[in-house]
């Protein structure tokens, strides 16, 4: 019979292929297919069937189907519901699209009828039919898929085509495999593809008996879930994959080996490598064990940085980095030169205190980049917590290393220079102290084998260099302080700042906004401006953020004004930043009665103090104003019992303190003050309110007085001095045991303001009141 064609109505099969011979059950809900269907119906239930090529695909087209498909008479319809119907087929014969006569609203082809009858079998079908039948009992013998009835069903078949199609349905092969079968129109080499494929398909089978032969004899019958693991082991065996936790656990065996961390450790962390080994990979106790192993390997244990140190370079860095400090540096590059000649043995834990903004961390940073070694930071402010430091017990959920072990992991070195920044900020509560975690942590007699309860190996913390900062002593426990040497940053003198700002915060602030020296222009009396009138600190933080606030406000009036450059001056300062928000006091315009001027020292820098004292009629009583501390209440009682004491000395009435009330104020009321270098300038304001002798309007003071009119030393010199300065006065009384510290004072202002060292209450009075 010659090959005919037919116009028949198509439907793509989604990962199905229809061979002739077979009958199949299906369900077609794409709207497409269902009008095919029924238009078959329509005619004489032919219809023809092509696989299309991707089984994902929704929308096919022409080009989505395969050529080659079966023609297929439709022998029942049922409509269920969802607008899907079932359909029952049986397979005619080949069929091959020659074009596609219609694509809407269903596929309608041209289909070539290929014509498979023949007589006789010739001698070589008849030995690829017994061969193809000997491999459907081989693969029948192994396979538990086909069902008895189906089998001799195929095996009574004679004709080599149709034997082939029959057994190509009946074995479980892909869809390719299957497609390319029936793409194959020759009988004899669809035959050898065929005995290919089964072939593979016994191999296969047999391969997969003999896993679940394997994994039955490690299988606890009980576990359905470690059934399937070990059969995934053992599929990763037989195909060499190394992926699995085996694999992970000879790779950690060989960090191990890498990491030259000791005999001990490596012991005890290799018996944590083989636990792992154990566990099932889907575990929670193997992903917690696989963390830990990972926070262990990952920490430096034998990796140090190769320390560079030339003290010349150290103290050029030092100057590029920081103006000012000369003290600071000084004493910084003593330090480098004892570690270099002991090579590095020094065990002293600097100390940067100081307030804000002073250069703490930077200095820091300065420190490792002089000695060529990496820089971590662990900031320990608001740590309450000894776990923090020391890190939670493996046991706890979601326990993880200190702080400390942390940073090391992140610096991946042994011995980095490591800023404990803000240790004065940390708290105690019922969880433990961690300043007191922290004594073995900076103790170079202990560090050595500093245990994280984390990691629970002794690790190595002699090498790292610790610095740590504060803003205050108060706070920090007296054995931990005992363990570090200070060295105070006391802050900036105005001039100082002046050439930060323009040496280094301008370009800066430049930088950060998108600015060139060329756009903006700022003189040294609007710098001057802004350090005076603008920020009130210690350091040049405030300073920065001014100038950063300044650099945007002119870029934004570049760009609406359209012009190239701005100039800021002290005259047009305000148009930027607003008005002024900070005015230090500036000495009395004339010399007064009961008004004496003190020094006070605050986290910001120094500042004066007016004291104002009245004295009235009244029954000696004492009234104390302006938010006075507890110690500088006690100050001013001191003062007055001294004054009691020395009445005839000082000419006062000896009754003055039966028929006199004396109130004592100091202004900014809203401020909390305390302290005791205020007593001799109370002592001083009451005497000159008793007597009615004015007080020098170009004198400030500073020191804490005692009943026996003796001046106690204070501490701060530098920073009151500064603001002495700042408020023109000329001439300071100091406590005479605070005389060396007048060399800590800038030159500029001791070549200004003459500073007269007192010992009691007698030298304050001479040189105080008129």
């Amino acid at each position: 019979m010659a090959n005919v064609t037919h116009i028949l109505p198509t439907v793509a099969m989604r990962g199905i292929v229809m061979f002739p011979y077979m009958q199949l059950n299906f369900d077609v809900a794409r709207d497409i297919s269902v009008a095919a269907v029924e238009e078959a119906a329509k005619r004489d239930s032919r219809i023809f069937l092509a696989a299309q090529k991707s089984a994902d695909a929704d929308n096919v087209g022409t080009q989505d189907i395969y050529t080659t498909g079966t023609i297929a008479t439709i022998k029942q319809i049922m409509h269920l519901p969802g607008n899907v119907t079932r359909l029952i087929v049986q397979g005619i014969s080949r069929g091959v699209i020659e074009e596609f006569t219609k694509t809407e609203p269903y596929f309608e082809c041209s289909v070539q009828e290929i014509d498979e009858t023949y007589s006789t079998l010739s001698k070589s079908e008849e030995a690829y039919c017994r061969v193809i039948k000997k491999k459907l009992e081989e693969y029948f013998a192994v396979s538990a898929r086909v069902q008895p009835d189906r089998f001799f069903k195929v095996m009574a078949i004679c004709h080599l085509g149709q034997l082939c199609d029959t057994a190509a349905a009946l074995v479980e092969f892909d869809q390719q495999v299957k497609q390319s079968l029936l793409n194959e129109l020759s009988f004899e080499k669809r035959a050898q593809e065929l005995i290919f494929n089964l072939d593979r398909m016994v191999d296969v089978t047999q391969l997969e008996q003999q896993i679940i032969r394997k994994t039955k004899q490690r299988m606890d019958e009980n576990q359905h879930e470690y059934f399937l693991r070990e059969q995934l082991k053992v599929i990763q065996d037989e195909l060499g994959d190394k992926d699995g936790t085996a694999a992970d656990a000879a790779e950690f065996r060989e960090k191990i080996k890498k990491s030259k961390m000791g005999k001990e450790n490596a012991e005890k962390l290799n018996k944590d490598v083989d636990r792992f080994e154990r566990l099932p990979q889907q575990s929670g106790d193997s992903s917690v064990l696989r963390s830990y192993i990972e926070t262990v390997l990952d920490l430096p244990w034998n990796k140090n940085k190769k320390e560079k140190f030339d003290i010349k370079a150290a103290e050029k860095i030092l100057d590029e980095d920081h103006y000012g400090l000369e003290k600071v540096k000084e004493r910084i590059l003593e330090f480098l030169a004892v570690r270099k000649m002991t090579n590095g043995k020094n065990s002293t834990i600097l100390c940067l205190e100081g307030p804000p903004g002073v250069g703490k961390t930077s200095v820091a940073k300065s420190i490792a980049r002089a000695l060529g070694r990496k820089f971590v930071r662990v900031s320990l402010g608001g740590i309450h917590d000894e776990s923090d430091i020391r890190g939670h017990r493996k046991t706890y959920i979601g326990a993880m290393e200190g702080r400390i072990m942390a940073a090391m992991r992140e610096v991946k070195v042994k011995n980095p220079v490591m800023l404990l920044d803000e240790i004065d900020k940390m708290g105690v509560d019922y969880k433990g102290d961690p300043s007191a975690a922290l004594l073995e942590v900076l103790d170079n007699e202990q560090n050595h084998a500093f245990r994280d309860h984390y990691i629970e190996l002794p690790f190595d913390l002699s090498d790292v260099m610790f610095i740590t900062t504060a803003n205050t002593l108060d706070s920090i426990s007296q054995p931990l302080l005992d363990r570090m040497e200070i060295i105070r940053l006391s802050g900036y003198t105005e001039s100082e700042k002046l050439h930060i700002a323009k040496d280094y915060l301008i370009k800066k602030a430049l930088e950060k906004t998108g600015m060139s020296d060329s756009q903006l222009t700022v003189t040294e009396s609007a710098v001057q401006a802004i350090i005076e009138h603008y920020t009130r600190e210690a350091g040049v933080r405030k300073l920065e953020q001014t100038l950063e606030a300044l650099c945007r406000k002119a870029a934004k009036t570049i760009l609406e004004t359209d012009t190239d450059s701005v100039t800021v001056t002290n005259e047009n300062i305000s148009d930027f930043l607003g008005k002024e928000k900070f005015h230090f006091d500036e000495m009395n315009k004339k010399d007064e009665v009961g008004i004496a001027r003190g020094l006070a020292w605050t986290s910001v820098g120094g500042d004066t103090l007016s004291i104002e004292v009245n004295v009235m009629n009244g029954s000696g009583k004492i009234k104390l104003t302006g938010k006075l501390g507890e110690v500088m209440q006690e100050s001013a009682q001191t003062a007055i019992s001294y004054i009691r004491g020395a009445a005839d000395e000082l000419h006062i009435d000896d009754d003055f303190y039966e028929n006199k009330d004396i109130h004592i104020h100091v202004p900014e009321g809203a401020v909390p003050k305390d302290g005791p270098s205020a007593g001799i300038t109370m002592a001083t304001a009451v005497i000159s309110s008793l007597t009615k002798r004015p007080v020098r309007r170009d004198v400030a003071m500073t020191g804490e007085i005692t009943l026996r009119g003796r001046v106690l030393p204070i501490g701060g010199l530098k920073e009151k001095s500064m603001a002495a300065y700042r408020a023109g006065i000329k001439t300071v009384i100091i406590p005479e045991d605070n005389k060396p510290d007048i060399d800590d004072v800038p030159k500029e202002i001791r070549d200004d303001i003459k500073f007269i060292p007192a010992e009691t209450m007698e030298t304050v009075i001479k040189n105080a009141l008129l």
